[in-house]
């Protein structure tokens, strides 16, 4: 699926979810990974991250 990554450790997942697609949003810190929210809708990404701030991960074949 798709992802992007954003500043202080936070990364936006596409993932399916009780069989709907949904953004998975967590942060990375010094002490883990952290769960900061299901997001239904852009505008709940918005309430986590500025859109602008994000960059798509591309992976690249090996």
């Amino acid at each position: 699926m798709t992802s992007w990554r954003g500043p202080r450790g936070i990364e936006v997942e596409v993932i399916r979810l009780d069989r709907r697609e949904v953004f998975k949003v967590t942060k990375t810190g010094r002490h883990g990974r952290f769960l900061l929210g299901y997001c239904a809708t852009i505008a709940q990404v918005t309430q986590h991250v500025d859109l602008a701030d994000l960059v798509e991960v591309i992976p690249f074949p090996s």
